[in-house]
């Protein structure tokens, strides 16, 4: 892989799996520093936190327009969520350390130029845009400026907006754009997925795609990667047990690692496409169908339908010459379960 300064995803071999941490650390830096190193042990190729404080992504206020009525949030104002849930700033240097130490990419979603700034000092490889901030173009130009990959997801986004997006992330300076298929809603319902998405995505913006997945399991990761997308990016937790903003839509150590090693493998089967047999096949051939003597055949006896059937192994002659040799003669007498050769017809 290039130095992560010049990290391109079009460089990449394979998808490029992101476990997302979000407020699943508790507030507790020590579950932090453990989450970046299950990351790395269950297989992923990325730990992404995200920047914000309450401060910088809402405001204080009971006005109705700051409830949340989500029946997992509802009962709070969205300051009061982010308070529970926002990975306090003095932690991101270390974090960057633990995670180089670990030997897995560190990166954030930033939710304002502040947010972007501090990721900056830290050298992150790569930007993300989350979907609720699609529509902060600003955002996404000072984000671009940094001439660094920018992910962005989709969830909520017209095709008019995505295309904003993409035009200001490019214009402004992004090496890359990646847009990530995404349902906003928490968890996201398996109807709603529309996962072919994907295809349109690549094929109307010429990007990188993949997807951000807020589904239960790994089926809607699994399906996506057949369709062609090379970044996944899925919540996780320690612990289900532990209750957190995220916890009920996120997987657990081992969910992730299966994650990880179910797309690996459908990466190989995917392959191209190819008509050459495998070792394997090229072996099994001598069990496919054959002509067959099924009863013993005297010399000069007619060749019939009772006496001559296609079955298995593969050691006679092709049944597709079948109906060219029925009524002929028998040139020698046949045994029963002898494979049939051109040279034991008459005429032949």
């Amino acid at each position: 892989m290039a130095k992560l300064r010049d990290f391109k995803f079009k460089d990449l071999k394979r998808c490029f799996i992101i476990a997302e941490v979000s407020a699943n650390h508790g507030q507790d830096f020590k579950t932090a520093v453990r989450m970046i190193h299950e990351a790395k042990r269950c297989g992923a190729d990325a730990v992404k936190f995200q920047t914000y404080t309450p401060d910088t992504i809402t405001l204080n206020s009971n006005k109705p327009c700051f409830q949340i009525s989500h029946s997992k949030w509802r009962g709070q104002t969205l300051y009061g969520l982010y308070q529970k849930a926002y990975t306090p700033w003095e932690w991101f240097k270390d974090l960057k350390k633990e995670a180089d130490k670990a030997g897995i990419i560190f990166f954030s979603a930033a939710f304002d130029p502040t947010a972007v700034d501090l990721l900056e000092d830290l050298d992150v490889p790569i930007h993300k845009v989350a979907s609720f901030e699609l529509n902060d173009l600003p955002l996404i130009a000072y984000m671009a400026k940094t001439r660094k990959p920018v992910i962005m997801s989709t969830g909520m986004a017209t095709v008019s907006e995505i295309e904003e997006a993409v035009t200001t992330a490019k214009r402004a300076g992004a090496s890359e754009v990646v847009l990530l298929r995404c349902v906003s809603s928490y968890p996201a319902q398996p109807k709603d997925m529309n996962l072919r998405t994907i295809l349109d995505l690549k094929k109307r913006f010429k990007c990188t795609v993949g997807l951000s997945d807020h589904s239960m399991g790994a089926t809607a990761a699994i399906a996506a990667v057949s369709l062609g997308a090379q970044v996944v990016e899925k919540h996780f937790i320690l612990d289900k047990k532990t209750e957190t903003p995220d916890s009920f839509f996120s997987i657990n150590p081992k969910d992730l690692a299966d994650l990880v090693e179910q797309v690996r493998i459908t990466e190989e089967m995917m392959g191209g496409a190819s008509y050459e047999l495998s070792v394997e096949e090229k072996k099994n051939r001598m069990f496919r169908r054959s002509l067959f003597a099924v009863k013993d055949i005297a010399k000069g006896e007619e060749l019939t339908p009772e006496n001559v059937r296609s079955i298995r192994p593969a050691n006679g002659l092709s049944p597709k010459y079948l109906t060219g040799i029925l009524g002929r003669k028998a040139k020698i007498s046949i045994s029963y379960g002898t494979p049939l050769k051109q040279s034991f017809i008459a005429g032949s």
